[in-house]
């Protein structure tokens, strides 16, 4: 049976698929095409090639391969239109992530997220505020104090858009401190690794970016982290890096990244996918780069992330209505 909005819910009530640790008949009879919404160097980027290397290193697809293809433009659109035009083959993969989500919610992205299967979240993602190393700016306070004073002084990178999650996730934090984010000086880039670039060419003041861009220009020396906008304190690289709320802005913002199928796809295709990326996510390899990048690897397979789709539109379209953070 095709997985449509119409059955989803009815399926995600009865529990209708099988088990995912049950074995599957359904096997990859190509190569696969991994459609990738943003361009190269950026944090989803990153972990798609991750997740295509241990596919082929693991030898779960039937000896096939997985081929990258970065569509950029239009906050994901033409990604997603790809999808759109191979209803029900699995042998299509794309990202699925909080961004996108963020992007139907403000706007930018002109596409419902809820027609396409979300078979699996992977990583657990910490957003930063980063400025460079030689800042003036030392503290989030020094950061906060200047744009209460003017928010339109300094520059803030994000990426791909304004009003995805990189924009959201200081956004929201900086409202709750008493700045006018309506006035900030948002400068969108394709993607965060072009973000970084900007920073440290002195073009932008400030980085809003996950961590996998940020934490290797901080072992090297040249930028520096003001805030991390999770809820709790993270590890690794990230073990002494304050939170929003523990610098007293009762904020947090926290996103995820996975894998996304065409809608259409039966639950047989599903549960192999469950299958195959449920042993990515388990495997050294892959559990190393996330962990180092600053993040957490995670596993979420497709009834939790098709819930956590529903609940995050939701929850975004009240929090971009509060923000005032919608596309313009």
């Amino acid at each position: 049976m095709p997985i449509t909005r119409r059955n989803a819910m009815a399926i995600l009530g009865a529990n209708a698929l099988v088990p995912a640790w049950a074995q599957s008949d359904w096997r990859p009879s190509e190569n696969i095409i991994y459609t990738i919404g943003v361009a190269p160097g950026g944090t989803v980027d990153l972990y798609a090639r991750g997740i295509k290397s241990d596919l082929e290193t693991l030898k779960l697809l039937s000896g096939h391969s997985v081929l990258p293809d970065n569509k950029t433009g239009a906050a994901g659109l033409l990604a997603l239109r790809v999808l759109q035009t191979h209803t029900g083959n699995a042998h299509y993969l794309g990202t699925f992530h909080t961004g996108s989500i963020a992007g139907q919610a403000t706007g930018v992205l002109k596409a419902d997220m809820r027609e396409f299967v979300p078979v699996a979240m992977m990583v657990e993602e910490t957003a930063l505020v980063a400025v460079a190393a030689d800042s003036p700016y030392k503290t989030i306070e020094d950061l906060v104090n200047a744009l209460r004073r003017d928010p339109t002084a300094l520059a803030i990178a994000v990426a791909p858009l304004r009003g995805l999650n990189t924009h959201l996730a200081i956004a929201k934090p900086l409202q709750k401190a008493g700045v006018d984010i309506s006035k900030l000086t948002v400068v969108p880039f394709r993607s965060s690794g072009e973000s970084m670039s900007a920073l440290l060419g002195g073009h932008v003041q400030v980085v809003s970016a996950t961590a996998p861009v940020v934490v290797p220009q901080v072992s090297a020396g040249k930028v520096r982290i003001l805030a991390s906008a999770a809820s709790v304190r993270g590890t690794g690289p990230l073990a002494n890096v304050k939170t929003w709320r523990e610098q007293g802005v009762d904020a947090d913002y926290v996103s995820y990244n996975g894998v996304l199928l065409p809608g259409g796809v039966n639950a047989e295709q599903i549960r192999f996918w469950e299958n195959a990326l449920r042993q990515v996510s388990q495997s050294p390899q892959w559990r190393s780069l996330v962990e180092t990048s600053g993040n957490k690897p995670i596993f979420t397979g497709y009834v939790e992330s098709h819930r956590y789709l529903q609940r995050e539109l939701q929850e975004t379209q009240a929090l971009v209505a509060a923000l005032g953070a919608g596309a313009r």
